[in-house]
């Protein structure tokens, strides 16, 4: 048994390679994966990005590959899979031998992004999803409650172990209960699809004074998704993708 920060980066392991989590190995490599995840911790990041009824978002495709935002394209990763079983780079990123060290992974990987949160929403990002439910979990072991969180935005190099979901060249992204004088937006009651409403309600834009250009369409974009893995894999394959200036 893991202990429940790292088993949270190794909860959904059988979504690399499409198996139902009922019927999943509960070891890869040696490694304990597929464990459940406690205080809700999974469920309230899936309400977060995925409605509650399991119907096909997009009737033409049902794959595990993530669809991107940007392109409409299906995504791949050399390193992702190897034959039917995960590549050596999965298997390093589900190995990890501390929670730190999974947190630091996840936030860097791309392979993580390959892969869709849920077959019935395939622009949402397992990696993100991932990096939520470690978030959450890590607030909810310190007593907080949902109702008590905050969409945090932080300087670029400002990485909290587990509670930062997002790392670029510009700002980071942490889900916490004390902002420490950073522009804050509170999630609300309850998880639900709120990604474009936090990101409304920030006091202060991390895209404001940028590259006008770019940053007036992805801060558009991010103010009309409502899923929070789908806005995160977004933000940061829209930040890969911008042509340099």
């Amino acid at each position: 048994m893991s202990e429940p920060m790292l088993a949270a980066y190794r909860h959904d392991a059988h979504k690399f390679t499409g198996e139902h989590h009922d019927t999943a190995p509960e070891t890869v490599a040696g490694i304990i994966v597929n464990q459940p995840v406690p205080h809700g911790a999974d469920g309230d990041p899936a309400a977060l990005s995925c409605l509650p009824d399991y119907e096909q978002t997009v009737p033409t495709y049902a794959g595990r590959y993530r669809l991107s935002l940007i392109t409409g394209e299906q995504v791949h990763h050399a390193g992702a899979f190897k034959g039917e079983g995960l590549s050596e780079e999965l298997i390093e990123l589900l190995g990890a031998g501390d929670a730190e060290t999974a947190h630091l992974r996840w936030l860097r990987s791309d392979v993580a992004a390959v892969v869709n949160e849920s077959v019935f929403h395939p622009y949402t990002s397992l990696k993100h999803h991932t990096l939520l439910v470690a978030a959450l979990l890590d607030n909810y072991l310190a007593g907080q409650a949902f109702s008590d969180l905050s969409l945090v935005v932080d300087g670029p190099d400002a990485i909290v172990p587990f509670r930062t979901i997002f790392a670029g060249e510009r700002f980071s992204l942490r889900i916490d209960v004390d902002p420490g004088g950073q522009p804050a937006a509170p999630l609300g009651d309850s998880p639900t699809r709120c990604w474009a409403s936090t990101w409304n309600r920030l006091p202060a834009h991390p895209l404001d004074g940028g590259e006008a250009q770019y940053d007036r369409v992805l801060d558009a974009n991010l103010r009309r998704i409502q899923s929070w893995s789908t806005a995160l894999q977004y933000l940061e394959e829209f930040t890969a993708w911008r042509p340099a200036q």
